[in-house]
């Protein structure tokens, strides 16, 4: 993958505008302080925090994820392999909860880059 496309930044917690500086203090999502961000991008200075309540906006995106790995997984094993429908939403809480500060972080990282 191309280290100097907008791509990479979102998958690999990198700046949208010079691709080098993290985005958030934390490489993992899964850290007690997930949602820590640089106020500035640490190599070029880049204002990750355009505006008061610029990130509002990406719970909507946040939504997007959720929506889609809930479509995704009920197509998989709901409707290919057959699995009863309360398993599967016992199965899927869990995964919903474990998967909220990665799609949180992706979202913001999107929403930065879609404005960069």
């Amino acid at each position: 993958m191309n280290k100097d496309s907008r791509l990479y930044s979102v998958l690999f917690n990198k700046c949208p505008r010079c691709h080098k500086g993290n985005f958030f203090v934390s490489n993992s999502a899964f850290s007690r302080h997930f949602d820590d961000m640089h106020p500035r991008c640490p190599n070029c200075g880049f204002n990750f925090m355009p505006e008061p309540g610029f990130y509002w906006a990406s719970m909507f995106v946040s939504y997007a994820f959720f929506t889609i790995w809930t479509l995704l997984t009920f197509l998989i094993v709901v409707i290919w392999l057959k699995v009863d429908l309360n398993y599967y939403l016992i199965g899927l809480v869990p995964t919903l909860i474990l998967l909220t500060p990665f799609f949180f972080r992706m979202a913001r990282r999107i929403w930065l880059t879609i404005f960069a």
